[in-house]
């Protein structure tokens, strides 16, 4: 699944709305700051927090990222999530570079880092201002 040029702009964003699924079955949806990984994003996240337990049950995920300028303009990638530990933190300095922020801060003692990485299935570039 590849992201078409009329939407990659979006990858350039700052903020994007990423939906996992919790224990009970249902979505549970956070913003999330990220960082294009060619044709997908990824992202950098604390391996206590309730995102990252959803996806080690369900893998299933999607991120929506609204066009700041139109909202009518949007582009959706769902798919599987790969998490792999970010043990060096050198993803999530990348990561905290493109914000101006040390994501170690939002850390709580003893906390590590991984990088979630969604693998697309399906790729939806919708522009309804056409």
């Amino acid at each position: 699944m590849t992201i078409p040029d009329s939407h990659r702009d979006l990858l350039g964003t700052s903020l994007a709305t990423f939906a996992t699924i919790d224990s009970s079955g249902r979505p549970q949806q956070t913003e999330v700051w990220f960082y294009e990984d060619g044709d997908s994003v990824a992202l950098s996240l604390n391996d206590s927090r309730q995102k990252v337990k959803n996806l080690l049950k369900r893998p299933q995920c999607s991120v929506l990222i609204l066009d700041p300028n139109n909202a009518q303009r949007y582009l959706e990638i769902r798919g599987d999530a790969e998490i792999t530990p970010d043990e060096d933190l050198s993803f999530a300095t990348k990561v905290g570079q493109k914000y101006g922020v040390d994501l170690r801060t939002f850390d709580t003692p003893g906390a590590k880092r991984v990088i979630v990485r969604v693998v697309p299935v399906k790729v939806n570039a919708v522009d309804m201002t056409s």
